[in-house]
């Protein structure tokens, strides 16, 4: 158990020091690799909670594609070095990053956090394991599941159904942040309608 918490304050530290780097370091490039960062600790979060399958996600999606997509973006812009300049809306932003920060600590104090039971335990890492394998009957038998019910439970349980039922809201809202992420790195390399340059 110590070896998780020291690897999980380490992965915090990661990711909260990348996370600040990415707003207060003037260079995009320099916060887009920063960024990276934060992902990769986000990453190790998952293998953390035994959800090997997302950290792998993680990587795949935001570290090999989002990312390498916003430093391609950041390459091909013209006059990057300017930065971003000054205008109305840091006051909103501001105020909005403060709301946002606000209302997920609230939402971290307020929640009971609760592990499960050791034959919980056992039963979600036996339906992670069947989102990539076949269990037999056999195998269920020596981890304890001896029930036919509940042997066909998690036989017919896997990720999928997971993200297209209980998790279909957050699922959908990673896809919008895709969406998004797309959107804003399309938006940087494109050009100024009034000066033919590059936006910064």
């Amino acid at each position: 158990m110590l070896f998780h918490d020291i690897v999980f304050w380490l992965l915090s530290v990661m990711a909260v020091g990348g996370a600040l780097g990415v707003v207060m370091v003037p260079d995009l490039f320099r916060a887009a690799l920063l960024l990276i960062v934060v992902f990769i600790a986000v990453a190790g979060f998952f293998i953390l909670l035994s959800a090997e399958f997302l950290a792998v996600v993680q990587v795949l999606i935001y570290v090999g594609a989002i990312a390498i997509l916003i430093i391609f973006a950041v390459m091909l812009t013209r006059d990057v070095q300017r930065g971003n300049l000054p205008n109305r809306l840091q006051v909103p932003a501001v105020v909005l990053a403060v709301l946002l920060f606000s209302a997920l600590v609230a939402a971290a104090v307020d929640t009971q956090w609760e592990f499960l039971p050791a034959d919980q335990q056992a039963r979600v890492e036996l339906v992670q394991t069947s989102a990539v394998t076949t269990l037999t009957g056999e195998v269920l038998t020596d981890e304890g599941i001896t029930s036919p019910d509940d042997q066909a439970e998690i036989q017919e349980s896997g990720l999928a159904d997971l993200l297209i039922s209980d998790y279909v809201l957050p699922f959908e809202a990673v896809s919008a942040l895709l969406l998004a992420a797309l959107i804003g790195a399309l938006v940087l390399v494109r050009p100024n309608p009034g000066t033919g340059r590059g936006s910064s």
